[in-house]
């Protein structure tokens, strides 16, 4: 379905450029703040430990009981991401973020997620930054990965109840955000399907999800531009048919491919035939040299990019990192240890002590706040080179 021009001052698509509300070419520069609202195990440091969102909870439940856990999410959530660090994210020279959500936070128009998402809005656009909301777990998962603490597999795609919780979702964002120019566009689903060959089977079934979720996004929203991420972790333009709304974003995602013009040739391509324009969601995980050359090839291709992520423990790629709690080394150690029948006994022999745990998770909270931060300068460089920051 085709969308009237009706953008005012927002953010949106025309042609193959995404343009400001008076029309001027953007090109963005962003980070994504990721492990905020949505948790990932590597950067818990727990490889080989739990994974998704659901099983880091279920973790931090073993190790600080039910109330107090609860009370820790809480806690996690509302310090993780300050004003200060939406303040230095000006400062550095990005203008915008990308906030990957979790679909349990926003069930409700007065649930939590909503409330820190208003927050942060607030904030960027104090600051005169963009913000992409960006659905990274969607009900049931997109992908049957850890990264959108999914049961293991993509039911999305098959499962009616989670296709309209999906679908509500979107309505109920949607409507709260309409009149806000600080959001810059919808990000419908976060890499939706992975490579794997038995995925394969679902590729048909994204461009009309999208469609649905585009279809009900309308009905509360005709100003914000859809991103539209390819199949395979936003890597397969194929999925697509037409361009089916005038305001769409298409969005590739690239990790540890060779920074050369090859790697991102077949979307420029694509941008070029269907004269819409394209953006990078998602890169990094890399050496400063990488990042760099590979930050250049899309800015030569006028390819606007967000990398992952802006805040990772004890890490020199991302622009800041905090150091490990105190004691961690003995929770990811725990954390290891099967939770089957079979280990029940050997967990009890090396659990570390409560008094360990406690500290360990205190200190946790203690080090991410923007206080305890360190500025990963290098790296902040390599994204962008006349960044005013020092170390």
């Amino acid at each position: 379905m085709a969308t009237s021009s009706c953008y005012g001052q927002f953010v949106h698509a025309q042609g193959t450029q995404i343009v400001d509300g008076h029309g001027k070419p953007l090109q963005l520069h962003g980070i994504n703040l990721g492990n905020w609202l949505l948790t990932e195990g590597y950067m818990w440091h727990f490889e080989g430990g739990p994974q998704s969102e659901r099983e880091i909870e279920e973790f931090v439940t073993e190790m600080l009981g039910p109330e107090r856990a609860e009370s820790f999410w809480q806690q996690y959530r509302s310090t993780y991401i300050s004003q200060q660090d939406i303040h230095q994210i000006k400062q550095a020279g990005f203008d915008s973020v990308r906030i990957p959500i979790h679909w349990k936070l926003f069930t409700a128009p007065d649930a939590e997620g909503f409330r820190l998402l208003d927050r942060v809005i607030g904030w960027c656009k104090e600051e005169g930054l963009l913000v992409i909301i960006d659905l990274h777990a969607a009900p049931s998962g997109q992908t049957g990965a850890n990264i959108d603490d999914s049961n293991g597999w993509p039911w999305l795609y098959s499962d009616a109840s989670a296709q309209q919780q999906t679908t509500e979702l979107w309505k109920r964002i949607a409507h709260r955000y309409r009149n806000e120019t600080a959001v810059a566009g919808y990000d419908l689903l976060n890499e939706p399907l992975p490579h794997f060959p038995a995925m394969r089977q679902f590729d048909a079934k994204l461009d009309p999800l999208y469609k649905r979720f585009t279809a009900a996004i309308r009905t509360e929203d005709p100003n914000h531009a859809v991103i539209l991420g390819g199949a395979q972790w936003d890597t397969d333009f194929a999925v697509f048919s037409a361009p089916f709304d005038s305001n769409t974003i298409f969005q590739l995602h690239t990790y540890w491919a060779p920074p050369e013009q090859a790697t991102i040739q077949k979307y420029v391509d694509f941008r070029e035939k269907n004269h819409f324009p394209i953006w990078l969601g998602e890169s990094g995980e890399n050496k400063d040299e990488w990042v760099n050359q590979f930050a250049r090839l899309l800015e030569k291709n006028d390819i606007g990019w967000a990398f992952w992520p802006y805040k990772k423990m004890d890490a020199t790629s991302s622009p800041v990192t905090f150091e490990q709690p105190d004691h961690w080394s003995e929770i990811v150690e725990y954390a290891k240890i099967g939770r089957e029948m079979g280990h029940v006994e050997d967990r009890q022999k090396k659990r570390p002590t409560q008094d360990a745990i406690d500290r360990a998770f205190a200190s946790m909270l203690e080090n991410i706040q923007f206080a305890h931060e360190k500025r990963n300068i290098g790296y902040i460089r390599a994204l962008l080179p006349n960044t005013p920051l020092k170390p």
